[in-house]
């Protein structure tokens, strides 16, 4: 069923057009600037199912921007503070005190603007595949090739904005969605807003903004980069980061699990989940993690202490970015690994495919990881986890090569019928075991 369409007008005259969905919470969900057509996205089964997902747990609020969409097209020059005026219609519109704020991409320097003129009204920030400069990010070569390009074919531009916000790899789905953004705005309209895109600086804000802030970034997305996440994280007060796999700059196309893992542990609804990581009851079932890594001691011995501990850091960064995409307890550090749990061994699973691709796209060969699971009923004291189950699953990342992902026969049948690869490698003795265990490999490539 399509949203209704509502409109608010905006303090300077401009007719904004927006739908809400759910119950809860409300949840304010930016426009991608100038990407945005409430109605027609409707019929996009990928964007209508994300809103839906996010609708079940929140009051959720759309709108498109002046200029775009349904909203008014005829309007003055856009710039930052104007699309400040559309997010002000709406909260005036309906009403709202406190809610959460969702930035993406280009409407992020917009979130970040009222968070920090109104700190009082945002409960969380969330801000994905942003930026607080614009011109940090078409500065680059991609930016200047792709500016070229939106002055010089409309179709062909649009084309190429599909590929990069949905992967290379889209093939007809890229295709169908640049028809869905040609829709959305017309060149002229698209040039005006860009040139108020390009001109957008929140940087002296950043240190501003109170609200609790979650940093999401796609690692394969080619501008803005993980470098530019990075440091928009570093320079917000307290705010979390968390880098998912993956290319697309839409969320709802690839990796919507961990997405949406990401974004309601942050939101508060993963706080019981998360209570219970931290404190398991005797005999609740969960999936335990190592990593440890690959030939440690060797590493201090040919690279020297302070390269080693480099090492070191890079591994922990990448375990804990992945930890948080996937709702993964990190429960101690084990010196050159990290063990952690999860309440299910599909997040278990994909938190460790992450990590190895994680690992695989720095490029670093003094970097390797190995990594075992194993699933039960640990015994919980004093914030860790110990028994069988735990035990298991440490012998088992012993007995993982660099770069392999072994795991119990337990675990793969918890995820039977999910979407992982698997390769068994048959019985193996493990030191503190009578009998011989079956271990199989998880094909992560």
């Amino acid at each position: 069923m399509e949203p209704r369409i509502q409109y608010a007008t905006a303090s300077d005259g401009v007719k904004i057009a927006f739908w809400d969905m759910g119950e809860g919470p409300p949840l304010v969900y930016l426009p991608g600037i100038p990407w945005s057509h409430i109605q027609l996205e409707a019929r996009v089964p990928q964007l209508h199912g994300g809103y839906e997902l996010l609708a079940r747990r929140r009051m959720l609020i759309r709108y498109d921007p002046r200029g775009c969409g349904s909203s008014e097209r005829e309007i003055p020059e856009p710039s930052l503070d104007a699309y400040l005026l559309d997010l002000e219609a709406m909260v005036s519109h309906l009403g709202l005190e406190t809610f959460d704020l969702y930035g993406l991409v280009h409407s992020g320097p917009v979130a970040i603007a009222y968070a920090a003129r109104h700190p009082e009204r945002i409960s969380h920030l969330i801000l994905w595949c942003s930026y607080a400069r614009a011109a940090g990010v078409y500065d680059s070569q991609e930016g200047r090739a792709f500016r070229a390009l939106r002055d010089q074919d409309w179709r062909i531009y649009t084309e190429a904005v599909a590929h990069i916000l949905l992967g290379w790899s889209a093939g007809e789905l890229a295709h169908k969605y640049a028809g869905y953004l040609q829709e959305c705005v017309t060149p002229e309209a698209a040039r005006a807003a860009h040139a108020a895109i390009e001109a957008f600086d929140v940087t002296d804000l950043l240190p501003r903004v109170a609200s609790p802030t979650l940093v999401l970034h796609q690692r394969g997305l080619a501008f803005p980069d993980v470098a530019i996440a990075r440091a928009l994280a570093a320079h917000i007060p307290g705010a979390r980061l968390a880098i998912l796999e993956g290319s697309p700059g839409v969320p709802f196309f690839e990796n919507t699990d961990a997405w949406a893992r990401a974004i309601f542990d942050f939101l508060g609804e993963g706080e019981e989940a998360a209570a219970r990581a931290e404190a398991p009851a005797p005999g609740a079932f969960r999936t335990i993690l190592f990593t440890d890594l690959t030939q440690s001691t060797a590493l201090a011995q040919h690279l020297g202490d302070a390269k080693a501990q480099e090492i070191r850091r890079a591994h922990n960064a990448v375990v804990r970015e992945a930890l948080t995409a996937y709702a993964g307890s990190e429960i101690k550090h084990t010196g050159d690994g990290i063990m952690a749990s999860f309440p299910s061994a599909s997040g278990a699973l994909e938190c460790a495919v992450a990590i190895q691709r994680a690992v695989a796209q720095r490029g670093d060969p003094n970097l390797g990881v190995h990594i075992g699971l194993n699933a039960g009923e640990p015994i919980a004291e004093e914030q860790d986890l110990f028994g069988t189950s735990v035990d298991l699953a440490r012998r088992i990342c012993d007995q993982a090569e660099g770069g392999e992902i072994l795991v119990s026969d337990v675990v793969r049948q918890l995820v039977a019928g999910k979407d992982f690869l698997f390769a068994d490698r048959g019985e193996a003795a493990l030191r503190g075991f009578e009998d011989p265990v079956r271990l199989v490999e998880v094909r992560w490539q």
